[in-house]
């Protein structure tokens, strides 16, 4: 007999929910961010430049980053090294 393969429990038996929501305008974008500023919500986004794919994704697997991390066209990456 085969071992009985690992399972993450927790994922199945502690309560969730995943909700999606695919029919927003700009308008409620535009009052989502609105409502964001006011409730005080501030984001950490770090740009690197396409050509740095490779290294963005080792900061990602080592635990390196802090927000989110995005992918740019050449020359016109900002943020943090």
């Amino acid at each position: 007999m085969s071992d009985i393969p690992a399972f993450p429990y927790a994922d199945l038996w502690e309560e969730r929910s995943i909700h999606s929501v695919a029919n927003l305008t700009r308008a409620d974008g535009a009052a989502f961010l609105e409502a964001a500023a006011r409730c005080g919500v501030r984001t950490h986004v770090t740009a690197l430049p396409l050509a740095d794919a490779n290294r963005a994704l080792d900061r990602l697997r080592a635990g390196e980053v802090e927000g989110a991390l995005v992918l740019v066209p050449e020359g016109a990456a900002r943020g943090n090294p």
